[in-house]
Formats: structure tokens, C-alpha cells, sequence
């Protein structure tokens, strides 16, 4: 477990630390995202619980992890979204994380599901991910959230 911690601290840490707090500034960081650590830490319990249709996936080459993915399935609509994904920063653009979401997508189809989802910021640091979701074929939907200190 602490590992798959390490590895989503490392991946997100930079997002909230420079570009969320960079853009809200430190009263909404704080009351937002202030204990962000701690709530990957809650996030990763229960994040595989496959008899609730939530699961996740794990690529290691030897003892070093390069990534994970996690998704769930609402059996009902018939639809899946993936949670969370990560890949090591040295492992980036060697098709760690297309391997990682071919799996997922593999997986949801074999359950029935007919329409996946993931969810991305719009902000700078997320504009790599936003390509690589382009680059597999899925369509966005531009949302915008808005902030304001009281």
C-alpha cells in the first residue's frame, strides 16, 4: 500500500501544491484540498473491492512500480469510469499508462459495459493527460468549477 501512496503523492503532490494552490491561492487550497495526503491515503482504502465492482490494477517490473489504475462499474447504466490512474515520472511516454487503460478498458467490456469516463483538470499541469485521453480515442466535455474566498 504505501508504495501505490508514494507513487499518487508523487503524481498529484505538484498539482495541488503549484498549480491548484497557484490558481486559488492558499484560503482555497486549504479549505479545498488542504489535507489532500491524507485523503489519497482514505481514497486507497477500499479502492479494490472487486465484489463492489471497484478495481485496480498494478504494473511492476521487478520491485519497482511504473503505475496503476483504478476504475469502478455501475452494472446498472451499464458504464465504468476510472478512478484514478498514475505512471512513475521516468516511465511516462513508454506506454505504461495506454497498457494500464487498455487493461481497464478490456476489463469493463468483458463486464457489460458500454461507455467509460475519466475525469481531468483543465488547468496546465493536466494538459498531457488531457492529450493522452485524446490520443485514445475518448471525446471531453469541457466543465469549468468556479472558486471564490468568502
Amino acid at each position: 500500500m504505501e508504495p501505490l501512496l508514494e507513487l499518487t503523492i508523487a503524481t498529484f503532490g505538484p498539482f495541488y501544491e503549484d498549480s491548484f494552490r497557484s490558481i486559488v491561492g492558499d484560503a482555497i487550497m486549504a479549505n479545498q484540498h488542504g489535507t489532500w495526503r491524507e485523503d489519497y491515503r482514505e481514497m486507497w482504502v477500499g479502492l479494490h473491492d472487486p465484489q463492489n465492482n471497484k478495481h485496480v490494477v498494478v504494473v511492476e517490473d521487478g520491485d519497482m512500480l511504473l503505475g496503476f489504475v483504478a476504475w469502478k462499474i455501475n452494472q446498472d447504466k451499464r458504464s465504468g469510469e476510472i478512478d484514478i490512474i498514475a505512471v512513475a515520472d521516468d516511465q511516462r511516454r513508454h506506454h505504461v499508462g495506454t497498457a494500464l487503460c487498455t487493461h481497464a478498458f478490456e476489463a469493463m467490456k468483458n463486464a457489460d459495459v458500454d461507455v467509460v469516463s475519466i475525469a481531468t483538470g483543465g488547468d496546465r499541469f493536466h494538459d498531457a493527460a488531457r492529450a493522452f485521453y485524446d490520443s485514445l480515442g475518448m471525446t471531453a466535455l469541457p466543465l469549468v468549477r468556479y472558486y471564490m474566498t468568502l
